[in-house]
């Protein structure tokens, strides 16, 4: 029990990050780093998610869907942001654990960061294969063969230009993290001028009635002849434990839990502001930079969420009448079908080719942030010999650990071509969740255990800060789908297989 808690020191840590071997290059600086965070964070559930959410769970309600997701986060980035200022190492919440609470709850931790970002990762290139898709036909009336643009079990033979673009970003974080976060700039600026575009000429547009009721009511499954036996998989946990005491698990459109749902499901959106700090290693001021980077893209990336859901629900009325099946061709892209509803036939026209345009851009800056995240995991638990010590291989030219970052994207690119993931955003969500509750945790077992060690960036209203955000973030947790959570303990027993057979015996720390 000793050794599967044994501790690595803060001086340890740093002392390991500045070896030769496996020294990284600094040369992030606080715009890149906040371009970072808004890179992964804006990304295509600004223009699906909104829509999707606001239709099916909460309706004009969906703003506080975002506040409630924005608040969670917030407390939880507090958190974040006193590790990242004092231990600024790439593991990101796998290092902040060994630190804190020891070697297996690191691996824990490290072991669902690698579900978080390799779901989310192949998710966003199958998304960035059908706008792809969509633009060559909407642009240059190019119609791309069906059959490999999807995966087998989807009728196709695979999906190429997710495999391509996620090869061409991995060849892009190898060549050198400047160079990355060079194009992740031009990118951000791109789809930022995008939703700027769709909230400024859409609130001329804005029926205020829309919004009215700003809660809808409550619309149950059963209404609409959906069958709740069916559906039991996807029924949110809470539910289930409250039709243990005599309440009926149906899903349902409106009302508070329609709010919560949405929450839960727009978090996917969120994970972004967490990959800044996997780049901390790579920072030119990491304590003063990496805590601003995670605060301020996370602040601004839920105001431009806000602004659009007030759009989205200002011109479709959004109270449980519409379907997403009511949206057509449209299905995919809300935004579009919301402003086909303008009377104005020159934004008609343009509102489809700017949302591929921004979809194109948002899901290529979140490929290349996750892509970054994963493999700066991989490459810290490597460097601990949880894992092979060889995927923590460092360039000799571009200085990137190079090794880890090519098997990142070759499995990606493998499952987003050949293999459906339909409830990936529920994974993806589980698993940042998790996280976010261990590093919140953790905030409170280093001011137990370490109180006289003090961090250039403090969290603060310690110890309410950290506590409020578990709450915030488990109760988004137990309103995921029962299969989520089935799915996510499968996941955790494997990883612990394969540490007690492997990473613990291997680890580095010394054994007594």
């Amino acid at each position: 029990m000793r050794s599967i808690f044994a501790k690595k020191t803060v001086e340890q840590i740093l002392a390991e990050s500045e070896g030769g071997e496996h020294k990284l290059k600094r040369t992030l600086n606080v715009w890149s780093l906040i371009a970072i965070g808004i890179g992964c964070i804006i990304g295509t559930g600004i223009f699906v998610l909104t829509g999707k959410v606001a239709i099916e769970n909460s309706g004009p309600g969906i703003m506080l869907s975002f506040i409630i997701c924005g608040v969670a986060c917030i407390l939880a980035a507090l958190c974040y942001a006193e590790f990242a200022s004092f231990i600024p190492i790439a593991g990101s919440a796998y290092t902040y654990s060994f630190a804190t609470m020891g070697e297996v709850v690191a691996w824990v931790i490290g072991w669902d960061l690698i579900l978080e970002y390799g779901l989310s990762t192949s998710a966003v290139a199958g998304g960035w294969s059908s706008h792809f898709v969509n633009f060559l036909d909407l642009v240059f009336g190019v119609e791309f063969p069906k059959e490999l643009a999807l995966t087998p079990a989807d009728g196709g033979y695979a999906n190429v230009p997710a495999m391509f673009i996620s090869l061409a970003i991995t060849a892009l974080l190898i060549t050198g993290i400047k160079e990355s976060a060079r194009f992740n700039n031009i990118i951000v600026i791109v789809k930022l001028a995008v939703a700027f575009f769709f909230i400024g000429v859409g609130l001329i547009y804005v029926n205020p009635d829309n919004w009215s009721p700003f809660i809808p009511a409550i619309k149950e499954a059963s209404a609409t002849g959906e069958s709740v036996a069916a559906s039991v998989w996807d029924t949110p946990l809470w539910k289930i434990v409250a039709g243990w005491f005599g309440s009926s698990p149906t899903s349902s459109f409106g009302g508070v839990s329609g709010i919560v749902l949405g929450a839960a499901t727009i978090f996917f959106a969120y994970i972004g502001f967490d990959a800044v700090s996997t780049t901390a290693e790579e920072a030119e001021n990491p304590s003063r930079d990496v805590p601003r980077g995670i605060i301020w893209s996370l602040i601004i990336a839920t105001v431009l969420y806000i602004l659009m859901s007030m759009v989205f629900t200002g011109i479709v009325r959004c109270d449980g009448t519409l379907t997403m099946e009511d949206l057509g061709t449209d299905a995919g892209a809300p935004l579009v079908y919301a402003f086909k509803q303008v009377p104005n036939s020159m934004i008609n026209k343009w509102a489809a080719i700017l949302v591929d345009l921004g979809g194109l851009a948002g899901i290529t800056s979140v490929l290349l942030v996750t892509l970054l995240g994963q493999s700066r995991i991989f490459y810290s638990m490597s460097r601990d010999r949880l894992l092979p010590p060889w995927i923590a291989k460092i360039h000799p030219r571009f200085q990137t650990p190079y090794v880890g970052t090519l098997i990142t994207g070759i499995a990606v690119s493998f499952v987003s071509g050949f293999v459906p993931l339909g409830t990936i955003a529920e994974m993806a969500n589980m698993g940042t969740l998790f996280a976010f509750v261990l590093v919140s945790g953790g905030i409170l077992v280093l001011r137990k255990t370490q109180p006289d060690r003090i961090a250039p960036f403090r969290t603060p209203f310690v110890p309410f800060t950290p506590i409020i955000a578990i709450l915030f973030c488990v109760g988004l947790m137990i309103s995921l789908p029962l299969l989520t959570w089935t799915s996510f303990f499968i996941w955790m027993g494997i990883g612990m297989i394969v540490y007690f057979m492997y990473s613990h015996k291997n680890a580095g720390l010394p054994r007594k």
